[in-house]
């Protein structure tokens, strides 16, 4: 799947992978195409005629190891993932495994359903938005005696179900991508279950095969921001770490961005346990209970508190005075918010925390460079669901 990177103006709250691009040096490091560009280039970074060639011709050798030094790294504000459910779903991909018949389909259709309508799902906040649920192995009769048990005539117009699709590398990509050109504010989409888009082959579950059908969905959801959620089977066999239960390769789990494994001890209990993993994401242990009448599945305790940042007292003093849009130099700012801090520490500080800025006070963050030297914008977005 050949897929472009799509850069958002929104900077939100990292969790996921570490492989976040950069908004600045993005565009720094394109070649320009004039005389104009190429003087333009040189006045805004500093550099010399000979300092901009050298960087031109290093990023056109496919030999050149590119590096970055600390200090860029912290003067860079990179893009970010935003949450879907908070603590639970996050941009990216991720896999919800279990053994078949244990009602990984109603819990599936659960959180689909949350948050295509916005509501809590538990104890965890949801952010609203379109949800397109891939149900492969029903029909849409089942699917709505299933949504018809679980939430009577409740219905939303912003949960799309499909019961087939192309193959990932055959079809597949292109309806997604013409899904999300159709429906922008998509969040969510359910693949259920993987075996029913991947192509079988020789090499279907080799550890790069593995690796490659889950990086294929990664890369759509990171293009688009989004969280992709595959539902896949585990093993009978025991394993000495339960994730080793599922079927396949470790290159599944070696790939997403966050795993959730369903357990019962009994095919027949109405009890279940969720084990849920992620990168730079909390560990957790859900204890389940499904309502025999409704077949919806209820929280009944967790293995531990979720972590809760302390206030940051920078974000709180930029968002009691940011109520609608402002623009102006580090140096401003920092007099603006009678801050002890020089203005390239501040800059700094709001590099690194521009997503939870956008995430606790839904203020946009952009730091830019101009003629006149850096500037920063914030503009506080309403609305955000």
């Amino acid at each position: 799947m050949t897929i472009e990177t799509k850069e958002k103006t929104a900077l939100i709250p990292s969790v996921g992978a570490e492989d976040g691009q950069s908004f600045q040096t993005i565009s720094e490091n394109i070649i320009p195409t004039s005389e104009s560009e190429i003087n333009d280039q040189i006045e805004n970074s500093g550099e010399s005629f000979e300092e901009m060639c050298r960087r031109m011709q290093r990023l056109t050798d496919p030999h050149y190891l590119h590096t970055i030094t600390m200090t860029e790294l912290f003067q860079t504000t990179y893009k970010s993932r935003p949450p879907i459910i908070d603590g639970l779903l996050y941009a990216g991909a991720y896999i919800l495994a279990g053994a078949p018949k244990i009602g990984k389909s109603f819990l599936v259709a659960q959180i689909a359903y949350h948050v295509s309508t916005g509501q809590k799902l538990w104890e965890y906040e949801v952010h609203q938005g379109t949800v397109l649920y891939l149900a492969l192995e029903d029909d849409y009769q089942r699917i709505q005696s299933r949504m018809f048990m679980m939430y009577g005539v409740e219905d939303t117009p912003n949960l799309h179900f499909a019961t087939a699709a192309g193959k990932i590398g055959n079809g597949l990509d292109e309806q997604l991508e013409n899904f999300m050109r159709e429906h922008t504010d998509t969040k969510l989409i359910i693949v259920d279950t993987m075996q029913k888009i991947r192509e079988v082959g020789g090499e279907a579950y080799s550890y790069a095969s593995d690796y490659e059908i889950i990086g294929r969905l990664k890369q759509f959801a990171d293009k688009h921001c989004i969280c992709v959620l595959t539902v896949h089977h585990t093993r009978k066999q025991p394993a000495g770490d339960s994730f080793e239960m599922i079927s396949g390769t470790t290159g599944l789990l070696g790939c997403a961005d966050g795993s959730l494994l369903m357990q019962k001890k009994k095919r027949t209990a109405l009890d279940a346990t969720i084990d849920v993993v992620g990168r730079d994401q909390q560990d957790q242990i859900l204890y389940l209970k499904k309502d025999p009448e409704t077949q919806i599945w209820n929280l009944e305790k967790t293995e531990n508190e979720l972590h809760r940042e302390p206030p940051d007292p920078i974000l709180e003093a930029v968002a009691a005075f940011v109520s609608a849009e402002w623009s102006g130099s580090p140096t401003e700012l920092r007099e603006l918010l009678k801050v002890d801090m020089q203005p390239n520490t501040l800059t700094k500080h709001l590099n690194v925390n521009a997503g939870r800025l956008f995430n606790e006070h839904n203020i946009q963050y952009e730091n830019t460079r101009t003629h006149a030297g850096r500037r920063i914008k914030l503009t506080l977005v309403m609305n955000q669901a």
